[in-house]
């Protein structure tokens, strides 16, 4: 890790088609890409998320109020304190209004050169980072038949855990 240097065995996944619930099986847009490390990425990706948090949370560059893929925090905390919102301006009498986002193949969208970049302004662990975004590569499995390996395009894998921190 010293050396800012994501090995390539350790980036390489091989993809499970997961079917997304309620869609159609015959489609391939019906299913989701999940793509699981070795062992030896997972615990890298551990390391590095514990160092990526302290450096994020010293520099307060989370809003308070971003509860997912936060320790000790998550979606659900957000959703009780909306439920408190929405108690408390029901006893005053006052309407409460609410948006929700969900971005449809957020994974798939990632611009990595741009997310490097952001990572450069604050200058913590981009080498390793970097490495870690860049020449992924996988295979498909399907039971127990993989296919021939192929460079991943501009994304982030899904079903890793740094990503999602991003």
């Amino acid at each position: 890790m010293k050396l800012g240097y994501f090995p390539l065995q350790w980036k390489t996944a091989a993809v499970i088609p997961t079917l997304k619930p309620g869609k159609d099986p015959t489609r391939a847009d019906s299913f989701r890409p999940i793509a699981p490390l070795s062992i030896l990425g997972k615990v890298a990706e551990e390391i590095i998320l514990k160092r990526l948090y302290s450096h994020v949370n010293e520099l307060n560059l989370i809003i308070p109020e971003q509860h997912g893929f936060r320790p000790d925090l998550s979606t659900s905390h957000q959703l009780l304190r909306g439920v408190e919102a929405i108690k408390s301006g029901f006893r005053k009498k006052k309407s409460t209004g609410a948006v929700f986002l969900d971005i449809q193949k957020a994974f798939d969208r990632v611009w990595r050169e741009g997310l490097i970049y952001k990572l450069i302004k604050y200058d913590f662990l981009i080498k390793l980072i970097s490495s870690y975004l860049t020449d992924r590569n996988f295979s498909v499995r399907i039971n127990s038949t993989y296919s021939s390996h192929r460079p991943t395009e501009a994304r982030v894998a899904q079903g890793t855990l740094i990503p999602p921190s991003f």
